[in-house]
């Protein structure tokens, strides 16, 4: 049976995002597959919604930044959705990441783009990401676009696959 499992996000330097609790599916070559069944509360101050559909995230082994890709059905304008990050942490059933704007998409019709490059520039003034912070964003950002645009795994629709199909089987009795 997978365990519980917290996800959280945060602003820079340490402000309150996006969290939600998933599954710990398993392990694998990528990192760490997460599941989230379909009708998950998804929170931040102010907000939150229950999710429609189901989706698995990816925390890397190397890396910075989050994936998470989506089943069909629901009301994601995509099937893979990274978010740009800080390196990951854990701290025992919770893995916390700064999100750091920038975000890479690739839409159902395989288009891939960067989302949020305004909301990066703006905020990398206003909250002054120290040079380092935005250099690695930046090589990130790129690494996981060429990779996404390339269909390499995980991207490569093949990869999250099994977990979307583990994630159904241990929600099937819910």
């Amino acid at each position: 049976m997978p365990s519980s499992v917290r996800v959280v996000a945060r602003k820079w330097p340490d402000r309150p995002h996006w969290e939600h609790d998933a599954l710990r599916l398993g392990e694998d070559p990528h990192g760490v597959w997460l599941g989230a069944p379909a009708g998950t509360l998804v929170s931040r101050p102010g907000a939150a919604y229950h999710s429609d559909q189901p989706q698995v995230t990816l925390v890397p082994r190397e890396g910075a930044f989050v994936a998470t890709f989506y089943g069909r059905g629901g009301s994601a304008h995509c099937d893979v959705y990274v978010d740009i990050t800080t390196v990951p942490v854990w701290a025992g059933a919770t893995v916390t990441a700064v999100d750091l704007d920038l975000d890479v998409v690739r839409g159902w019709t395989g288009r891939v783009w960067v989302d949020d490059e305004d909301e990066f520039a703006a905020h990398r003034v206003q909250h002054a990401y120290p040079p380092d912070l935005v250099r690695l964003a930046a090589s990130s950002c790129e690494r996981v676009r060429d990779a996404v645009g390339r269909g390499e795994p995980p991207y490569d629709g093949q990869a999250p696959r099994p977990w979307l199909e583990a994630l159904d089987a241990c929600t099937m009795g819910r």
